[in-house]
C-alpha cells in the first residue's frame, strides 16, 4: 500500500473530516489546526500521503533549533558549534487506522528525512528532532534516533521524549 502513496503537502481543499489514526489529539490536530498553521500562520507544513485521493497518513515539519549541549554523542557535540543548531522537527506524524502497518508512517518519515537533506543543503541542518510519545519511542529508537542529552530530566514519564536523528546518519541512509 506505501508503494502507492503520494507524498505532497496539505491543500487547503484537502479533506481532513474522514483522517482517524486512533489517537484523538492528532485527529484533533490534524483536522483542525493543521491548515491553520500552515496556510495562516505560516508555523509549519504538513505533508499527506495519499491513495486514491484519500488521505491515509500525514506528517508535520517545522524549522526549529537546539543547544549543542543537549547533541547525544560527545564526538559530534566537539565539532558543533556552541550557538543554536538549526534542526528539522517533526512536530506530528499520524496514520489512518485503515492505512495502519501498511508502511506509510514509514514513507512518511522517509519523506521527512528527505526534507532534512534539503534543508542541510539549502539552509543548514544537523539533524530532525522529533517529540516521541512513549508507547512509540522504541519505533524511532530502531531506526537511530537517540533521547536528547539532559532535556528529560523532571519531564513526565507519559511525556513525550525529545529525539535526535543526526544529518550525517539520515545521509548515509539515503546513500545510492
Amino acid at each position: 500500500m506505501a508503494g502507492a502513496a503520494e507524498i505532497r503537502p496539505l491543500a487547503r481543499d484537502d479533506d481532513r473530516g474522514g483522517f482517524s489514526c486512533g489517537h484523538a489529539e492528532l485527529d484533533r490536530f490534524f483536522e483542525h489546526y493543521a491548515g491553520q498553521n500552515q496556510f495562516k500562520l505560516h508555523l509549519a507544513v504538513t505533508y499527506v500521503a495519499v491513495i486514491e485521493a484519500r488521505i491515509v497518513g500525514f506528517a508535520t515539519v517545522t524549522p526549529a533549533s537546539i543547544e549543542r549541549a543537549t547533541v547525544p554523542g560527545a564526538r559530534l557535540r566537539k565539532r558543533l558549534p556552541s550557538y543554536p543548531l538549526p534542526v528539522l522537527r517533526l512536530a506530528r506524524l499520524g496514520v489512518d487506522t485503515r492505512a495502519q502497518g501498511s508502511g506509510i508512517g514509514k514513507a512518511l518519515l522517509r519523506h521527512v528525512l528527505g526534507l532534512a537533506l534539503e534543508q542541510r543543503d539549502r539552509l543548514g541542518c544537523v539533524g530532525v528532532v522529533v517529540d516521541a510519545k512513549p508507547e512509540v519511542a522504541a519505533f524511532y529508537e530502531a531506526l537511530g534516533f537517540q533521547a536528547l542529552a539532559g532535556v528529560r530530566e523532571g519531564a513526565l514519564v507519559s511525556e513525550p521524549l525529545p529525539m535526535f536523528l543526526g544529518i550525517e546518519t539520515i545521509a548515509a541512509g539515503f546513500a545510492p
